[in-house]
């Protein structure tokens, strides 16, 4: 089992420049990344780069299932949020 903490940790690491919440349960995550990498990309790009850094975690079943929502700092401000 791996905590929310550490998938936090995982990704901001592995993502540069990233605010990154996690919660869940151990095994099932959604997970809040605000990221400037994720300008010009579409929805599908930005979680196919999360997916990327997680590969391993992933593909070992350490994490089961994992929610994402992904945004650019610019978009997460359009959406009433402070960064």
């Amino acid at each position: 089992m791996i905590a929310p903490e550490q998938v936090q940790t995982i990704i901001q690491e592995r993502l540069s420049n990233a605010e990154v919440k996690v919660v869940g349960d151990g095994q099932h995550f959604e997970a809040i990344i605000i990221s400037p990498d994720f300008v010009g990309k579409t929805r599908v790009k930005q979680h196919q780069m999360v997916y990327s850094v997680l590969q391993s975690e992933l593909a070992s079943e350490t994490i089961h299932a994992l929610s994402l929502k992904t945004f650019t700092p610019e978009s997460w401000q359009a959406a009433g949020q402070a960064v």
